[in-house]
């Protein structure tokens, strides 16, 4: 079970699946600047943020401990309101599923398919 909620932020998104994430993990300048072009264009389509390419920080995903979030991650009210509850994902909480959360399974519906599998393991 463990395995399952590491490879999955606090709300279904998954993090390794996520070119941020790839771009963190990459040394190589060419894919690095294909990446970053990749996340611009998937930021605006589907979570409406204007990125430019100083804009993408080093992210190890959603429940790192290392400080290394992309900015969008650090400030997200999901992760906050996760870990301020002490949960291990929004799949735990008493009030799944909140607005936030229903905002965010438009942009990307996998997640809640995630998310309920989750739920039926946890």
């Amino acid at each position: 079970m463990n395995n399952i909620l590491e490879l999955t932020a606090y709300c279904g998104l998954m993090c390794q699946g996520c070119p941020i994430y790839w771009l963190t993990q990459t040394t190589d300048p060419a894919v690095q600047e294909k990446l970053k072009a990749i996340i611009i264009k998937v930021s605006k389509e589907h979570y409406q943020m204007e990125l430019k390419p100083g804009d993408i920080e080093p992210c190890d995903g959603c429940r790192s401990e290392t400080g290394r979030l992309f900015s969008a991650c650090a400030a997200c009210g999901i992760r906050a309101c996760v870990r301020q509850r002490k949960l291990k994902s929004c799949a735990q909480c008493p009030d799944y599923a909140c607005e936030k959360l229903d905002k965010l399974f438009v942009a990307d519906p996998n997640a809640k398919d995630r998310m309920e599998v989750i739920r039926g393991i946890i």
